[in-house]
């Protein structure tokens, strides 16, 4: 389904939503502010994105809502903190896909995704892609993967965090192709980029906030890891057509602690949806080339508990622990 009509289905629900208004009301809820955790550091694309979220839901709940940067452990700190909230409403998270992974790799595995949490609403997925120094000596993803096997430990790269998509994919690249390089994990991409820049990583594997510097010519984007070319970047091919058939997006939604009341997870998932498509917020998203992936608090559990099961299967199969 194409953005555009992803979006039009999206605001046909706005009714229901708005129907839904006096009972929130009466309910009493929200009587004060919403925290939602972004388990990423302030600056990158998940953090823009969730501000502009939340602006945009504050104004139809009536409370602030307010963004907590939680960042670190590859995004599941921020989840891991539902743990210990109250299933009021009050207190949300942002959820990575890497909420998924970290239990079949963990050896004591902190929480259930199919127990712990209340899934709300889901929201978008990323563009990935992989992008070395403008002076760097690779001109295509295709002499970059054939340096780092010619040259084994030689090739360092940066992502967001052990166990996120970025990590996961690019060790799937590297098995793929027999391909010995060495992992840096940062808390978010302003460290791998200034990693990146100061030379002291060779490429960085993170989502769309390497845009600019890439517009500006101080980056070179080899390979972006979506179904389809990027609109700002047509002329970048993708990891499917650098001949490895991987499509990466990691999607991710909100949800809260388990036990919430099912009518609080109403509330919260109409306001949330109206504000997924306010334009300030569709705004940020076509900056970031990232597409609406819609899902209610049903769907999005069901889209959970296949997604845990997939996601075990891909770590057993790479053998991959903490």
């Amino acid at each position: 389904m194409s953005i555009v009509t992803t979006r039009r289905a999206a605001l046909m629900g706005l009714g229901a939503a708005a129907l839904a208004r006096p009972a929130l009301a009466q309910s009493g809820f929200p009587s004060r502010p919403i925290r939602v955790i972004i388990p990423w550091a302030p600056g990158g694309t998940t953090d823009v994105q969730m501000r502009a979220l939340c602006d945009a839901a504050s104004r139809r709940l009536g409370q602030p809502v307010i963004a907590d940067n939680r960042p670190g452990a590859g995004g599941t700190l921020g989840p891991a903190a539902l743990l210990n909230s109250q299933p009021d409403g009050y207190t949300v998270a942002q959820m990575p896909i890497s909420v998924f992974r970290y239990p079949h790799m963990a050896p004591r595995p902190p929480f259930d995704p199919n127990q712990d949490f209340s899934y709300i609403i889901h929201l978008t997925g990323y563009l990935f892609g992989v992008a070395v120094r403008a002076d760097a000596p690779w001109q295509s993803f295709g002499q970059f993967l054939d340096y780092a096997k010619a040259n084994p430990g030689r090739i360092n790269y940066g992502s967001p965090g052990v166990a996120t998509s970025l990590h996961i994919t690019m060790e799937q690249i590297a098995t793929e192709r027999s391909i010995d390089w060495t992992h840096v994990p940062f808390r978010g991409i302003a460290e791998n980029l200034q990693s990146l820049l100061g030379d002291q990583t060779h490429a960085l594997a993170d989502s769309s906030g390497w845009g600019p510097l890439v517009e500006e010519g101080r980056l070179r984007l080899l390979v972006t890891w979506g179904p389809e070319r990027a609109k700002r970047f047509p002329n970048v091919p993708t990891l499917k057509e650098s001949g490895i058939d991987i499509v990466s997006t990691s999607p991710y939604g909100i949800a809260g602690p388990k036990g919430m009341d099912r009518g609080v997870v109403r509330a919260l998932h109409d306001a949330f949806r109206e504000a997924l498509n306010d334009p300030q917020h569709t705004g940020v998203l076509d900056r970031f080339d990232m597409p609406i992936i819609y899902l209610g608090p049903d769907e999005y559990a069901a889209f959970a508990r296949q997604q845990l099961e997939d996601e075990g299967r891909m770590i057993r199969r790479m053998g991959l622990r903490l």
